[in-house]
């Protein structure tokens, strides 16, 4: 039986696909008139890659025994006939795990050894290495195989407590969080740091990715699950057990980790077949059912309607088995729609601004030169058609009037060496407040201010101030930008009034989104500079991991914002360049075609002819243009149920 969020899975892919090759038309369409920018290519690409890569991120996240893998398995892979993950009393999944579906690679289990930690190094730099990972091909059509290889993610260790404590997993102030000291003076510690699962199941094929996280002392252990894989998913599913509701340790992971009234957080009550009593009315059970959502969602600060209660088990009993009333009773239905409805509408929302936007900015930009091309040929056309009757003197006349015009519009190109000279120089004091030399600057002044040994004790104003000289930074970029698009105007105005020219400049990039980047990565690390993980960050090699992935969050804040400020400048300088080449070819088919009209005198009304067909052509070529950007669009808002048809 196939869930209502696979189905919607699939309804997106095929959306999706069928945008994407509509957008390929349009651009081929483009390409073959000539009617491309050099940064149309980048713009297309970028939406190509988007259309085609666009994920669905869900993280699970639980403390142990909560039936967190069970639930992925009702969810996913009920039509494997079978439980793929692990799903046993107890502690099952030890490592953060990540399932999706990369063509270009076998189906595979990876496993990085928990070991890594004690390097400093990140797991984004650990991905594009092959020698820490242990590799284990899969076979998906053998589910028996399939479930013992994925048993991996199972596996302990036993460590002294002096390698637990360097791994992250104990630490003596916080005894409740240990693991237990056996009478040998060692601990169980999971055998892996992380395992990445590359398996072609249809829903991860179509762009979901799952996320799914062992307890509250994996997660603290592991920054990099606090500070990236869970902020960047669209949705967090967070599991609790119907009999206990919210526990201390289960209130820890919200409070530290998941808190927030944000959209994409859901809570699942678990379990509640555990509620079944046979001395109780079914009324009565489902009064109990009720009572321990409301207490859930008083106890996280949410409202009722983000809990879900379900049995996980009984779910995937149903899916397996194929009886769909008992699918129903399980309420794992409800969920599922939660996720299609709320999480699917804004991610194809997202994709389909996006498409509208660069369509609307490609015919822009094509519909300038066809309409420059038009210009010059009215021109042409006013001048041919006053030649009709006139003696070759006129001709030569006209000839003289052509290079003079020639040789009159060369004169504006001093002008526009001067005004890309100046925006130059705007935009390359723009793009140094955004350089990664100042990034590395306010790091430097961050760390100087507070030292490795105090970073958790130290290292709050410090880390506070260097965000307000960065988002400062990042104002100021926007303000020298904003300066630089009050010049181009102005000298564009001048330009056109005086040369013809069609000059169009597009609206300056908002960098607010920037800063509001920076805010988000304040508050996600500013977690690590507080007391509470002050232990945290006392590990060897953690400092270092948590400064290193901190700059490279910030670098990409940095590289983007530069980048829509040099797309856009690009943009200003491309149309420029283009517009002298269209007016210099334009004075040489007015030249050319006096030339022959001189020699011959049947040349006139075979020009007169030409150009009326040239413009017949750029007219169809304008209306096919609007045709084509409108199909688009519509393709792009066809999943809404209120189009907006003139968005473009």
């Amino acid at each position: 039986m196939q869930s209502t969020l696979a189905s919607r899975l699939d309804t997106q892919a095929s959306w999706r696909g069928t945008l994407d090759r509509s957008v390929s038309a349009f651009a081929r369409f483009l390409s073959d008139h000539d009617l491309t920018e050099p940064g149309d290519g980048a713009h297309l690409a970028s939406l190509h890659q988007r259309l085609l890569a666009d994920r669905l991120t869900v993280a699970f996240v639980a403390e142990f025994s909560r039936g967190k893998s069970e639930l992925i398995n009702a969810i996913f892979f009920a039509d494997t006939g079978r439980r793929v993950l692990p799903a046993t009393p107890g502690r099952t999944t030890m490592c953060p795990v990540e399932l999706f579906h990369d063509p270009e690679q076998p189906p595979s289990l990876a496993l990085l050894p928990i070991e890594t930690r004690l390097h400093g190094l990140s797991l984004a730099e650990l991905r594009g290495r092959d020698e820490p990972w242990e590799r284990v091909p899969l076979d998906p059509a053998q589910p028996e195989a399939l479930a013992r290889a994925l048993s991996a993610v199972t596996l302990t260790q036993r460590v002294p407590v002096e390698t637990a404590e360097r791994l992250g997993f104990w630490d003596a102030e916080h005894p409740d969080d240990n693991p237990r000291l056996e009478a040998d003076g060692t601990v169980e510690v999971p055998a892996w740091r992380h395992a990445l699962i590359n398996y072609p199941h249809p829903l991860l094929q179509r762009g979901l990715v799952v996320i799914d996280t062992p307890g509250l002392n994996a997660i603290g252990a592991e920054p990099e699950l606090t500070l990236s894989l869970l902020p960047s998913a669209h949705a967090t599913v967070f599991i609790l057990a119907a009999d206990t509701g919210v526990t201390k340790s289960d209130l820890a992971i919200w409070r530290e980790h998941l808190g927030g009234n944000a959209l994409e957080r859901f809570v699942v009550l678990n379990k509640i077949d555990a509620l079944a009593d046979p001395l109780l009315q079914p009324a009565e059970v489902n009064a109990q059912i009720d009572r321990q959502c409301a207490q859930t969602a008083e106890t996280l600060g949410i409202p009722l309607a983000r809990v879900f209660p379900l049995s996980a088990r009984d779910a995937l009993s149903a899916r397996v088995s194929g009886h769909p009333e008992a699918l129903q009773r399980s309420r794992l239905p409800v969920l599922e729609t939660a996720l299609a409805e709320e999480l699917l509408p804004r991610q194809t929302e997202l994709l389909a601004q996006a498409a509208v936007e660069t369509m609307r900015q490609l015919r822009e930009a094509a519909s300038r030169r066809l309409g420059d091309r038009r210009r010059h040929n009215a021109e042409q056309m006013l001048e041919l058609r006053g030649l009709r009757g006139k003696s070759s003197g006129k001709v030569r006349l006209m000839l003289a009037r052509v290079e003079a015009e020639a040789a009159d519009f060369e004169r504006c190109t001093a002008r526009l060496a001067a005004l890309r000279a100046v925006q130059t120089r705007q935009q390359r004091e723009a793009l140094a407040r955004l350089s990664s030399d100042a990034l590395r600057a306010e790091v430097s002044a961050m760390q100087s201010a507070s030292s490795a040994a105090t970073i958790a004790f130290g290292a709050r104003k410090p880390f506070e101030l260097m965000f307000e000289r960065l988002k400062g930074a990042v104002g100021a970029a926007e303000a020298q930008t904003l300066e630089m698009q009050r010049m181009l105007e102005g000298s564009f105005r001048q330009l056109n009034t005086e040369f013809g020219f069609a000059f169009a400049l597009g609206i300056a990039p908002d960098l607010g989104r920037y800063r509001a980047e920076l805010d988000l990565i304040a508050q996600n690390y500013g977690r690590y500079v507080g007391l509470s993980q002050a232990w945290r960050l006392a590990v060897p090699g953690f400092v270092e991991q948590f400064r290193r992935m901190l700059v490279s969050k910030l670098r990409v804040v940095f590289e983007n914002a530069a980048s829509d400020i040099e797309l856009w400048g690009k943009g200003a300088s491309t149309q420029v360049e283009q517009q002298l080449r269209e007016r210099r070819k334009a004075f040489q088919r007015r030249r050319e075609a006096l030339e022959r009209i001189q020699s011959a005198a049947g040349e006139l009304e075979q020009r007169i002819n030409e150009v009326e067909a040239q413009d017949q052509h750029l007219r169809d070529l304008q209306q096919r243009l609007d045709r084509s950007v409108s199909d688009t669009v519509s393709i792009a808002l066809g999943m809404f149920s209120e189009p907006q048809a003139n968005a473009a």
